[in-house]
């Protein structure tokens, strides 16, 4: 059985064939779903209330729309946090590489989000985008619960970084591309109690299947991916990112 950490199955392009979705998901033990707005968030809640031991739900503001938000939009994530709706905060983090004009802001929602997280004792789903310095720093000085190092496309120094502080490497798509740079030596260097699986749905699907909708089902071929970069049997990967997975939400 497979883990999905970080999925997007509540966006529009997804969520409109969701049965369909969550039928493939046999072989997907867990799935944690990332929500980016208020209606990706109610969505996931009805999600979750059907299916109690299949889900778990990430709700945050995304860096590139952190202009956007107002005192509102967090009171609506500090609500759902009293109201224990949500395992993790999240996708949160900074992102330079689409938009460098509101990077202060970016960093302000950062950082008021990772004491919320903080206060709450949620762990925290991070996005790293050409930002590397800024988000381990600030990582560093503010973050006191459990991190995932969403999508990780750092550097092998900077997975070991990571690894030194306790937080997870979550791998996706990429990992099976054959342009794939850092990334095969990063899971070969990484400790296998520090990893993650995902798949970033409906984006960066795997090979074979690069150029659909990604899924959450196709999670088996990033983690049939790490088992073959690290020369271990698939079950055994697969047993361990399930038991990573599960101390995230351990007090």
């Amino acid at each position: 059985m497979y883990i999905d950490s970080h999925c997007h199955i509540t966006c529009d392009s997804l969520y409109e064939r969701i049965d369909e979705v969550i039928e493939h998901m046999d072989q997907v033990e867990f799935a944690m779903i990332i929500c980016t707005n208020e209606e990706e968030f109610i969505r996931a809640k009805s999600i979750k209330e059907q299916y109690p031991n299949k889900f778990k739900i990430a709700f945050g503001w995304y860096p590139g729309d952190v202009k956007d938000i107002s005192e509102k939009e967090y009171q609506i994530l500090q609500e759902a946090i009293n109201k224990k709706e949500i395992d993790c905060l999240g996708e949160i983090g900074l992102d330079y590489y689409w938009d460098t004009s509101f990077i202060n802001e970016q960093k302000e929602a950062f950082i008021r989000q990772i004491h919320m997280a903080n206060k709450a004792n949620l762990p925290i789903a991070i996005h790293m985008r050409e930002a590397t310095k800024d988000t381990m720093d600030i990582l560093k000085e503010h973050a006191q619960t459990k991190v995932i190092m969403h999508c990780f496309s750092g550097s092998v120094e900077t997975m070991k970084e990571c690894v030194k502080r306790g937080y997870y490497i979550s791998l996706a798509g990429p990992l099976t591309f054959k342009n794939a740079k850092h990334a095969p030596d990063v899971v070969k260097a990484c400790p296998i109690d520090h990893l993650l699986t995902e798949t970033d749905s409906p984006y960066l699907t795997p090979v074979p299947y690069r150029g659909k909708q990604n899924e959450p089902m196709y999670v088996e071929y990033v983690t049939k991916k790490i088992a073959e970069i690290k020369e271990v049997d698939v079950k055994i990967i697969a047993k361990h990112i399930q038991d990573n997975f599960q101390s995230l939400f351990e007090n």
